[in-house]
């Protein structure tokens, strides 16, 4: 094949992506890449996390989605992949306490217990 020779290690363009290298080049993947294996562990939770997990658990017990929004606002969790859960449950317990709210002004405005309505 001529003119379609493939470089080895690299793409033939020469992109600013690189092949990850195996054990045989270094002594451990630290070394390779100081960060690598940070967040590789498995979250918690049947490895949704615990955002996710309180989120889906909240449509059952709506107190998940308030002890979500806790952890999201306290940042007990430093991991990144965990913050979408938190922040759903964070929207989501918003949503219901509007909702909760909007329900009890109705109904005490349909009793006559208002009386700024």
């Amino acid at each position: 094949m001529m003119g379609r020779e493939k470089k080895q290690g690299g793409s033939p363009r020469g992109s600013a992506y690189q092949a990850l290298l195996g054990n045989q080049d270094y002594e451990s993947d630290a070394a390779a890449v100081p960060y690598i294996g940070i967040y590789d562990h498995r979250l918690p939770c049947c490895g949704c996390g615990f955002g996710w997990c309180s989120f889906l658990i909240g449509f059952v017990v709506p107190l998940f989605w308030y002890y979500g929004t806790y952890l999201f606002y306290t940042e007990r969790y430093h991991d990144p992949r965990e913050r979408p859960g938190l922040a759903a449950c964070a929207i989501a317990a918003l949503v219901l306490t509007v909702a909760l709210v909007i329900t009890l002004i109705v109904l005490l405005a349909q009793q006559k217990l208002l009386f700024f309505l």
